[in-house]
């Protein structure tokens, strides 16, 4: 028999096709929604936040109360699970969400919106959402806004361990705030890249080193990612880094002794740049020490003259300071350095200490 467009249509309705499937099958193509996909992604600190959505348009419709029902829940986007990911532990609105894909969904009212993060989320919209799959669930307080006619997420009010993620759509805004335990999960993922190729350098444990000591964490580790740099190629800077370690845990006579190899080490450049960091920790007669050694090392050249001059200004001797600082701006070889060093020279002709 001959199959026409109708006959088709009528044999399949018994088996195992139907004309809505052949339908269905159509939008396999790649073809445009009416309700366009989006991603909107921000990093805070070592923790990325990932939010998978599509976004409907206002189209003059009523939204709450119209096309969004008040009181239920709601996928907030359409299509799809909205989906929201995160790669390390965080809190949400103070309360702590494990690592992983959830679907996104809200309960909107008036005053207080619920927002849910679902364990499910590869579900078509709400339509099979199920309270018992809850991971997470917080009030978020909406705020009137300007018309936004196509639903988005945005990250807003970022700091360096938390941000607001708001949704938008038509003069409606919720905000909720992501937090993550900075040190926590910095010092995790730094455990997970030491057991790559990160551990057969110098560069990368130092810099482990480097921010535990700065944060004064994980000390004990921070010394074994210096030892770990040292072994790897001996330098300046990390065994100034694990001289610095060792003194942030009173192990002083060792941390001198380590400073002081670390000296026989160091450029003039290096020494000068080290002696100004110990200044930036209040670390004034270390830094003083350092910078005599820079003068005896390399006393004409620029950061020799440099080093002089702070030595002199720490003394009140701003005269013999300033005729240093001139010194070191006529052997500066490039114009950035001469006007950073004529900023000091102008300081000590107004008698200032240019340590301070």
């Amino acid at each position: 028999m001959k199959l026409t467009l109708s006959t088709f249509a009528i044999v399949t309705l018994g088996g195992a096709f139907s004309v809505g499937s052949v339908a269905q099958a159509q939008t396999r193509l790649d073809l445009p929604y009416a309700s366009q996909a989006a991603q909107v992604k921000q990093r805070v600190g070592v923790t990325d936040i990932t939010i998978t959505y599509h976004r409907p348009m206002v189209n003059g419709r009523k939204i709450w109360e119209g096309v969004v029902p008040m009181g239920k829940v709601w996928r907030g986007g359409a299509n799809e699970n909205t989906t929201f990911e995160v790669n390390t532990p965080v809190s949400i609105e103070g309360k702590p969400l494990a690592a992983g894909t959830y679907g996104l969904h809200m309960i909107p009212n008036a005053d207080s919106w619920t927002v849910i993060f679902s364990k499910m989320s590869v579900a078509w919209g709400s339509y099979t959402y199920d309270q018992s799959e809850d991971a997470l669930r917080v009030e978020a307080k909406p705020h009137p806004i300007e018309m936004e006619e196509a639903l988005e997420y945005e990250f807003e009010d970022l700091k360096p361990d938390s941000v607001t993620v708001t949704m938008k759509w038509e003069k409606v805004a919720v905000p909720f705030r992501v937090s993550v335990d900075l040190n926590s999960t910095v010092i995790a993922s730094i455990k997970n890249q030491m057991r790559g190729h990160a551990q057969y350098s110098w560069e990368e444990p130092n810099e482990a080193a480097t921010f535990c000591l700065t944060r004064k964490i994980d000390l004990e580790d921070a010394l074994k990612w210096a030892d770990l740099s040292i072994q790897n190629e001996e330098r300046f800077e990390n065994l100034s880094t694990k001289a610095d370690v060792l003194q942030a845990l009173n192990r002083t006579d060792e941390a001198k002794k380590v400073r002081d190899h670390a000296m026989e080490l160091g450029t003039p450049v290096q020494l000068y740049t080290y002696a100004r960091g110990l200044q930036a920790q209040k670390r004034a007669d270390e830094a003083i020490t350092i910078f005599q050694s820079v003068a005896k090392r390399a006393p004409q050249t620029v950061f020799g003259h440099l080093a002089q001059a702070r030595i002199k200004s720490a003394a009140g001797d701003f005269q013999a300071a300033l005729t240093e600082a001139k010194a070191a701006e006529a052997a500066a070889p490039i114009d950035a350095q001469k006007q950073n060093i004529h900023a000091l020279v102008t300081r000590l002709e107004q008698k200032q200490d240019i340590n301070k």
